[in-house]
């Protein structure tokens, strides 16, 4: 994994406090990213929370109301000053392809070259058609291609003129499942060999955690996390995080003569004796609640999903609450039967704190655009 940026002015791309509105609608507010040459970065959150808004601001397609975008070290906009899509070194590759109809495959590739003599044209088209192995297809129209075939050639299209950044806008979202998957390591394979710097906007978490070096969760049109995709999933920043990416229960905690307990049991790690006791919660996955069937267990099971390899279990405890305990298939759990539910064997899952719960516990320093109801993770002393 490529770690998170160690100079600004080494950056690909770099925004810096960049506010876009719409009326009354904040579509960006304070966004602050950092993507380094040839860096892959999905930008991931539900309808509405300011991706593609974030998306036409890099590509100049918007115009910031304040901050700065600079792209490949040059500032491509702030107060005084906005390059024009055509002038930034930017590739687009939309969810429609956007293909010419009346071009060949060739003719397409070839489009964004024209300031290029004829030879030097005709030689990066043959090169690319190499890249993305469609040299075979160079003289075909996109009505006789198929969807992964149109893909490609957008890629290929975008990577012609050798731009700064390539801009991806859920360009997978029409293919199915089986050939979405491909065509999206065809691309992530292209972009590599490369060493193409690459924004990918996407709604599929799946795709957000496989594809990039670091994911960017936004809401509500700020910046909720940017990490790579294990802390993204494993140490979620808020609570929103946390469901979004993915299934996720939580369950009260409180730390008890240094330990820090929930109703499934001890949380690992060492927690100071002085603790308030604060609104704590224990963010727990599917994946890391383990299952017992106990006829003195004091938890019982609701229902069962049954998923091919794994079983979803939904398990109400004795307190009344429910979790989601995901098993390996020969692990089948009766509805009515008394389990007993613990924390999965090493795992060290999340603790999230309420912003505004009282005591003098330090709390992290929440991010510059964090929402006022986040809850920020505790790390583990």
């Amino acid at each position: 994994m490529i770690p998170a940026p160690h100079s600004p002015a080494a950056a690909a791309l770099e925004l810096r406090e960049v506010h876009r509105r719409y009326g009354k609608v904040a579509a960006a507010t304070g966004l602050q990213l950092s993507v380094q040459p040839g860096e892959l970065v999905t930008i991931i959150g539900p309808s509405g929370c300011g991706k593609s808004t974030l998306l036409r601001l890099i590509a100049g397609l918007e115009r910031p109301d304040a901050g700065v975008i600079t792209i490949a070290g040059k500032v491509a906009a702030d107060r005084r000053r906005f390059q024009q899509p055509e002038h930034r070194q930017v590739g687009l590759v939309f969810q429609d392809h956007a293909l010419f109809p009346n071009l060949t495959v060739a003719g397409n590739i070839a489009f964004g070259l024209q300031k290029s003599p004829a030879a030097r044209r005709a030689a990066r088209v043959a090169e690319v058609l190499q890249l993305v192995r469609l040299s075979h297809l160079a003289q075909r129209y996109p009505h006789e291609l198929s969807g992964g075939e149109q893909q490609r050639v957008a890629l290929a299209r975008a990577l012609a003129p050798s731009p700064a950044v390539v801009l991806l806008d859920e360009p997978f979202s029409s293919l199915d499942e089986t050939l979405r998957a491909r065509v999206r390591g065809d691309v992530e394979a292209v972009l590599r060999a490369t060493g193409t710097t690459a924004i990918l906007v996407t709604h599929d978490q799946t795709e957000a955690l496989s594809f990039g070096d670091r994911v960017v969760v936004m809401r509500s049109g700020r910046i909720e996390q940017v990490d790579v995709p294990e802390a993204v999933f494993e140490r979620p920043a808020s609570r929103f995080v946390a469901t979004f990416m993915g299934d996720a229960d939580f369950l009260p905690a409180r730390v008890r003569d240094g330990r820090l307990e929930c109703e499934l049991g001890r949380i690992p790690g060492s927690w100071p004796p002085d603790t308030p006791d604060e609104q704590l919660e224990v963010v727990l996955r599917p994946h890391e609640v383990s299952l017992a069937a106990d006829e003195h267990g004091d938890a019982t099971v609701v229902s069962s999903e049954y998923r091919g390899v794994f079983t979803l279990h939904h398990v109400q405890l004795g307190s009344g609450r429910t979790v989601r305990a995901l098993q390996l298939h020969p692990v089948r759990l009766a509805p009515g039967q008394r389990v007993v539910a613990r924390i999965s064997h090493g795992t060290i899952p999340t603790v999230l704190r309420g912003e505004h719960a009282a005591g003098t516990f330090p709390r992290p320093t929440p991010a510059l655009d964090a929402p006022e109801d986040a809850r920020r993770p505790i790390t583990t002393p």
